[in-house]
């Protein structure tokens, strides 16, 4: 199972572009980085954004993601690699087909879960996992913030992080190239 935003593909630019102009002001784009890779939530308080803005934000973000957010090096091999490759991500359904279709990685997954748009709780809250696992035999979590790690380590699936060192995981990679080794021949 795999989260979305700067796990497969690299949306983090995307996402400070959104958020700068969600704030109407000229923000330092590295501590904006830094705060919404804890989770936007955080973010928004962070910056005193009220919650009641999130959906503005979807479109912004959105907009600027269609642009210029592309896929990880070597993600394609990582998921030619699994049989059963689902998304869980707190992006639309929309945005994630788009996304998905505009680089010929759709053929790739069998669910997507679009988790608010669909009903459930914002990760860390499990109910979405839980939701893939009534459908689909899912071994490991593949995510980029320890909001995406928790629900999995709390259902007992393995996990790995990528580009992040400093959440627990049970693998960490950098790049997708590490992704066969590392991680699938240890599984």
């Amino acid at each position: 199972m795999w989260d979305f935003d700067g796990t497969l593909f690299d949306t983090y630019p995307a996402l400070v572009e959104g958020f700068v102009q969600l704030s109407g002001q000229e923000l330092d784009r590295g501590e904006v980085l830094t705060w919404l890779k804890k989770d936007s939530k955080t973010a928004f308080k962070h910056y005193g954004i009220d919650e009641s803005r999130r959906g503005e934000y979807q479109v912004s973000f959105n907009y600027f993601s269609k642009r210029i957010s592309k896929p990880f090096d070597g993600v394609e091999d990582a998921l030619a690699a699994v049989e059963n490759n689902v998304i869980v991500t707190h992006r639309d359904k929309e945005s994630t087909l788009y996304l998905l279709e505009k680089f010929h990685l759709l053929k790739y997954f069998k669910d997507i879960v679009s988790v608010e748009e669909q009903g459930f709780t914002r990760k860390p809250h499990r109910s979405s996992y839980e939701y893939v696992l009534k459908s689909h035999h899912i071994d490991l979590v593949v995510g980029d913030r320890e909001l995406d790690l928790i629900p999995a380590r709390e259902l007992n699936i393995k996990t790995c992080a990528f580009q992040n060192r400093n959440i627990e995981a049970d693998f960490h990679i950098d790049s997708y190239a590490k992704f066969v080794p590392v991680v699938l021949e240890r599984l």
